[in-house]
């Protein structure tokens, strides 16, 4: 992400010219309530008489009264929120998720309720509980796995995850993100916060859950569960299941059944620790999985002894799975990519909001469309473990990283006539020079002076990751895993031109 780039700080008033808005509505095929009360034309008193009948005129009233409360409540809903000034996107998104609906009697209403078959409504038994499994369908089988890395690569888990759901026929049950980026004091944020669910439940056409659906986030009570050990069955360095902080966070306590060493994409290999998504998905199965069941470990609190739940099914970690070989999220086969994570875009809001970053950088005009532009990554923090302590001949150099942004350029223009002038940059480079020299190309860096203190510690990150995926065209860092999911979103989005700049040694990226 940009980290503590040089460019201009940004007072809250001027942030708060293009700050948040409520997400628009999911697309239901219905339109706001006062939108319909206010293109609905008003039946006459003797057209209703003729018609309707005592029963059917009570239907009637009932309904009516339903929308109506429907509309006053949005109206003063949104109407605080524009009385008060803007609030952090976190804020906003979770009074509108709590919005309690207001109750219609089927008996008496014909308003027709819509409800996702897709969504929690129908693969769960109601609202949240405190154990989560009072919330599980007896009828339906679940899958579930938590996330320990950088933020990029527990997106990649979570999309292994849902991936292995598909082709276990299992209901995939995401957990929140947790801060290991961002420092542990953090609070996580919510997977549907970040992607839209929704959407993503429409695209593959099966559903999807979040914990927070499940088990109420606000409980304390501890649940019991048995899950799968797969991280001791492909390294030998940790004699333990993967740590995670998710856990914790749902309350509970796991006793893990360690998996079968064949698992293991390459045999005996110290330097890969790659299961493969088939060999996982035969453990969901019950010859399989009565086959390889092995004493449990103890559960940490409570100390039962558990075999792997028949249905929630659990791993401990996802992220080193693949279908042919190690690291294929960088091939056009992925078939995790192809299958499912193509799908998760962003929700409303983060979109939103790196329009407006974007815009806010290049100084677009309100009443003018965002221009296209070519979104650059470069990442140099952590990757100085990489280098001597000179790293001047190790990272590639802005001339190399302008070499890669003509090749996009040129493409854009002749694959797809697009003409671009605007050269976004993000990076965790702190050097306040490196950034001058941005400048001096006429290439924009992004202003997170104020994001943390108006939205809060995850934005700077969502926004870039964002604003790198929106763009006609992109330019990335080897090795980053940040900039392989950007390219790879630009190329399935908007058929965008991008490149990959080598780094290591001064000639690295010569071609």
């Amino acid at each position: 992400m940009a980290g503590a780039n040089p460019a201009t700080p940004t007072t809250v008033a001027a942030l708060s010219t293009f700050s948040p808005r409520p997400p628009p509505m999911q697309a239901s095929g219905y339109e706001d309530s006062e939108t319909l009360l206010a293109h609905r034309p008003a039946p006459s008193r003797s057209f209703l008489s003729g018609i309707i009948s005592m029963a059917s005129r009570r239907r009637f009233a009932v309904a009516t009264c339903s929308l109506t409360a429907v509309s006053l409540l949005g109206l003063w809903f949104f109407g605080s929120l524009w009385a008060a000034g803007p609030k952090p996107v976190a804020v906003i998104e979770d009074e509108i998720s709590t919005i309690p609906p207001i109750p219609i009697n089927s008996s008496e209403s014909s308003v027709a309720v819509v409800v996702d078959p897709l969504g929690p409504e129908f693969n769960l038994v109601g609202r949240p509980t405190k154990h989560f499994r009072d919330s599980l369908r007896p009828d339906r089988k679940y899958i579930t796995s938590w996330i320990s890395a950088g933020w990029t690569n527990d997106v990649m888990t979570y999309i292994n995850l849902i991936y292995l759901g598909i082709i276990t026929d299992r209901i995939p049950i995401i957990p929140m993100f947790t801060p290991s980026h961002i420092g542990g004091a953090v609070p996580p944020i919510d997977f549907g916060l970040v992607f839209d669910v929704p959407r993503l439940r429409t695209a593959l056409g099966k559903p999807v859950l979040e914990w927070h659906q499940v088990k109420n986030r606000h409980s304390q009570e501890l649940d019991e569960i048995g899950c799968w050990n797969t991280w001791e069955a492909v390294q030998e360095r940790e004699a333990y299941p993967r740590r995670s902080q998710v856990p914790e966070h749902l309350k509970l306590d796991i006793s893990y059944t360690k998996a079968p060493t064949w698992i293991k994409v390459i045999p005996h290999f110290e330097h890969d620790m790659h299961s493969s998504f088939w060999s996982l998905a035969a453990l969901a199965f019950p010859e399989a999985r009565s086959a390889n069941l092995v004493p449990p470990l103890k559960s940490p609190q409570n100390h039962v002894l558990l075999p792997p739940d028949e249905q929630l099914l659990c791993y401990d970690y996802l992220y080193y799975v693949c279908a042919n070989q190690p690291f294929e999220f960088e091939f056009d086969y992925s078939p995790a990519w192809r299958f499912v994570g193509q799908y998760m875009y962003w929700t409303p809001t983060i979109e939103r909001l790196a329009d407006q970053y974007v815009r806010r950088a290049i100084g677009a005009a309100e009443d003018h469309p965002t221009p296209p532009y070519i979104a650059i990554h470069v990442r140099r923090g952590d990757f100085k473990v990489w280098c001597d302590e000179d790293t001047t001949g190790c990272f590639a150099s802005l001339p190399v990283i302008a070499r890669r942004v003509e090749e996009v350029k040129v493409e854009l223009r002749q694959r797809k006539g697009i003409t671009v002038n605007h050269i976004i940059m993000t990076s965790d480079e702190r050097n306040t020079t490196w950034w001058e020299d941005v400048k001096t190309l006429g290439w924009y860096p992004i202003d997170h002076s104020q994001t943390g203190e108006l939205l809060g510690p995850w934005y700077p990150v969502l926004i870039d990751a964002a604003i790198q995926s929106l763009g006609a065209g992109f330019v990335g860092t080897d090795r980053s895993t940040m900039s392989m999911l950007a390219r790879k979103r630009v190329e399935s989005w908007s058929d965008g031109a991008t490149r990959i700049f080598k780094w290591g040694k001064p000639d690295s990226d010569d071609h």
